[in-house]
């Protein structure tokens, strides 16, 4: 792809590997301090930011090919153990973060199996499946702050209400849409695989 970087060392990459570095702190505020509302505002700016790396790598000229699997690598790392600790913690609606967890679950290993095992051509995430993402980005550090002391944790946990509900509703949605497009992902993989 024209203006793509040959290099691992660039400064999105380092911005996602920064990130990463957080997870270690959200799991010392959450489980060993016991302080849900300090790991929902970090888990919120995680969130929050999470459109900066793809942002800097266009804007930089820093488009990679490890970019472009770390970057969401990186952020389905972070929600999926981010949700664990949740559920094991009890420190949020857990009938919701299982529901999300499983769908990360299973959208994720089918995608992983299909790129590995079937050799599947990347494709995009669609518009939808981004709000949904944004949505529970925000809806589960809201239930964080919302089942904690904070000053106006009810206020969080009534918009974590209003943004989860229809975030796990269009997730569940672009699930299902995706399965024609990683069939055809496959197909495609396969092509490419066997024309070589």
């Amino acid at each position: 792809m024209p203006g793509e970087v040959d290099t691992v060392l660039t400064v999105p990459n380092l911005f996602t590997l920064l990130r990463l570095l957080c997870l270690p702190l959200f799991l010392y505020l959450l489980i060993g301090r016991d302080d849900p509302a300090a790991a929902g505002w970090l888990l919120g700016g995680l969130g929050a930011t999470d459109w900066v790396d793809g942002y800097l790598a266009r804007r930089l000229g820093q488009v990679s090919e490890f970019g472009k699997k770390f970057d969401p690598t990186v952020d389905r790392l972070l929600f999926i153990v981010a949700l664990l600790a949740i559920i094991a913690e009890d420190a949020a609606p857990r009938w919701f973060c299982i529901a999300v967890l499983t769908r990360e679950l299973v959208v994720g290993g089918s995608i992983a199996i299909a790129t590995i095992f079937f050799s599947m051509a990347r494709f995009d995430v669609t518009w939808l499946g981004k709000a949904a993402t944004a949505l529970l980005l925000f809806a589960i550090p809201g239930f964080l702050i919302g089942w904690s002391e904070f000053p106006g944790h009810v206020a969080f946990l009534v918009a974590a209400w209003i943004l989860g509900i229809p975030g796990l509703v269009l997730s569940y949605w672009t699930a299902i849409a995706y399965i024609p497009r990683i069939r055809r992902g496959v197909a495609v993989g396969r092509a490419a695989s066997g024309a070589r």
